[in-house]
């Protein structure tokens, strides 16, 4: 298999008379193959467990879309973070698995002697984030057939479509997908990447329903635009946003969501945050406060059953890598306790 488990404790800074969220969450053992991983799943539900957190440390994907790397390091980043928040009753530890990482250096390293102004090496970049798209379904198809849901953390927005196809085969039907993102991500299906997830997903059958929060119209091309209004999607454009009630958008949202009646999953592309570290840095995002209310609201509506968080790149913080992974650490873990606390609300 391609997954490494990870030991949340090992992430912790212990302090003496605290407990932090690292030392009290469940993690999976190192699992040899398929049936094991079956297995040791269904007991994990069966302890009560609820919420799979998955990583995938890669910046494949972005590359191949002729974009920068640095997805790669989010998610340690990220584990750092939120392993060492405080464990307390209003966080609920009990409901998490801590699943570990997909298994992607080899193909990183592969990925890191290609060069994006080559067209033969761009070409192997979408070939190797195919052949990654079949590991991350690996590791999501069973979560999904035990009846967890999954936050999946790091690596670049292709993980869309590998979480869209397991969340479609598992239930075995088209599923249903809410995009905070200045980018569709609908361009031409020209070989997997970052910017393709949900035109392939759309094009291959997973994807019934489409909305993109925040989609900033300058930033899309003409031909993307037009494939997402042929296959029948909408937007909320950021201008739209910027001359509106928040609160008001979320209430449209979640009627939206809950009309869909479909498995529904909440993405987030953290580049629609102002001044995230990301492989396509925006200064004119959202705030930090709106991306948590809109992952709260939707992760509410009962049918919610994945939260992803795509694209934060450490390295690229214009202060430095030490500077991004403190910024990150702390923005992961605020969108992740988002994604518990409209968990709770249900």
């Amino acid at each position: 298999m391609y997954l490494t488990c990870c030991d949340p404790s090992a992430w912790c800074t212990p302090r003496e008379g605290e407990v932090r969220l690292g030392q009290t969450v469940q993690a999976l053992p190192q699992q040899a193959n398929l049936d094991s991983y079956a297995s040791a799943l269904a007991h994990a539900y069966e302890q009560g467990a609820r919420i799979a957190i998955l990583g995938v440390p890669e910046g494949i994907g972005p590359r191949g879309n002729l974009g920068r790397g640095g997805a790669e390091t989010a998610w340690n980043a990220a584990l750092k973070g939120f392993c060492n928040l405080q464990a307390t009753p209003f966080i609920a530890s009990q409901d998490l698995l801590m699943v570990g990482q997909v298994e992607c250096h080899d193909l990183q390293q592969q990925a890191d002697a290609l060069r994006t102004n080559d067209a033969s090496q761009v070409n192997r970049l979408r070939e190797l984030c195919s052949e990654l798209d079949q590991r991350v379904m690996q590791a999501l198809v069973p979560l999904f057939q035990a009846g967890f849901e999954v936050i999946l953390i790091g690596g670049g927005h292709n993980n869309a479509y590998p979480l869209l196809r397991s969340l479609s085969e598992a239930t075995d039907t088209a599923v249903a997908a809410m995009n905070l993102d200045p980018h569709a991500d609908f361009r031409a299906r020209e070989g997997r990447h970052s910017g393709n997830g949900f035109s392939y997903a759309c094009t291959d059958g997973f994807l019934a329903n489409y909305h993109v929060v925040g989609l900033h119209e300058g930033k899309n091309n003409a031909e993307s635009l037009r494939q997402l209004a042929d296959a029948g999607f909408t937007y909320t454009s950021i201008h739209q946003l910027y001359q509106s009630n928040w609160n008001e958008q979320l209430a449209a949202l979640r009627v939206q969501a809950d009309t869909w009646q479909r498995p529904l999953g909440i993405e987030v592309d953290v580049d629609a945050l102002q001044g995230v570290p990301a492989s396509a840095i925006n200064f004119n995002g959202l705030t930090i406060a709106q991306g948590y209310s809109y992952i709260a609201e939707l992760a509410a509506v009962p049918h919610s059953r994945y939260l992803h968080l795509a694209e934060a790149a450490p390295s690229l913080h214009p202060a430095g890598r030490e500077a991004g992974d403190a910024a990150i650490a702390q923005l992961i873990s605020e969108l992740v306790l988002a994604y518990l606390h409209g968990y709770q609300r249900r």
